[in-house]
């Protein structure tokens, strides 16, 4: 499944009492095609968040078009949206303990109706994504009990549950140790051999450059640049979007940024 953004332009109103608008998307245009990982980078404030949340439809652009499979994202159920696209959120409020299972159980929303509890299909469905997640064995520990780090990985289990066609994640990166973000850089890439469209958000050039087959730089609500990560991670183009010197060190298939 293919998503598509041309042309938008997104934002908020700028208060509950003004009719002003803040723009935070200025004529936003790429497109996540099946089997690619599509990395969104640039600093704080940038529109990184506000961009995926267009692309789920949680925000109705201004201007310009959202497309899954060529079909206008408004066009689509609620359902619809939820079995063809989930997001692991930075951060998600919970309000009651579930176990981890429940809370994992929670993704399979889409496919159950209205009061319907969740099948043995689903919990099967469930328990693997705990075990892709690499938290199997947490399966019967509270969510209010993990660490951040712990939580995000069951917030990327929950999201595999959902089965999407096409993945987002909001700096799934940001509270992993090095070895779970070794763990996620390989399930992301597992994800990506089955066809899936993946779309995420970061800070960190040395995560996009291990994972992306398309790096989108983001600037002040625009796209500065897109295209392969070795043509996009150049030192010219970080250090204009960080407004910082950016050295660039290559070795072999690898990157290493410097500032």
């Amino acid at each position: 499944m293919s998503l598509e953004l041309r042309g938008v332009v997104a934002g908020y109103a700028a208060s509950r009492d003004s009719e002003g608008r803040h723009e935070v998307l200025h004529g936003v245009d790429f497109h996540a095609r099946p089997g690619t990982v599509t990395a969104i980078l640039g600093p704080n404030g940038v529109g990184k968040t506000t961009l995926l949340n267009v692309a789920l439809g949680w925000i109705t652009p201004w201007s310009g078009t959202v497309s899954v499979d060529g079909r206008d994202l408004r066009t689509l159920s609620g359902v619809e949206r939820g079995q063809l696209l989930s997001l692991v959120p930075q951060t998600d409020h919970v309000a009651f303990e579930y176990s981890i299972l429940e809370y994992v159980l929670l993704g399979r929303a889409p496919y159950l109706g209205p009061l319907q509890s969740p099948t043995a299909k689903d919990r099967e469905i469930a328990r693997g994504a705990l075990e892709q997640a690499g938290i199997a064995g947490m399966a019967c520990r509270g969510v209010l009990e993990t660490s951040a780090g712990e939580r995000q990985l069951v917030l990327l289990a929950r999201a595999l549950a959902q089965e999407p066609r096409t993945l987002l994640l909001d700096e799934p990166s940001a509270h992993l140790d090095l070895a779970n973000k070794r763990r996620l850089v390989g399930l992301l890439q597992a994800q990506k051999e089955l066809g899936r469209a993946i779309v995420l958000t970061a800070h960190e050039p040395e995560f996009a450059a291990a994972l992306a087959t398309t790096v989108v730089l983001l600037s002040e609500g625009t796209v500065l640049a897109s295209g392969p990560p070795q043509h996009v991670l150049t030192e010219a183009l970080l250090s204009r979007l960080y407004g910082i010197p950016v050295s660039v060190h290559r070795s072999g298939d690898r990157a290493l940024f410097a500032w």
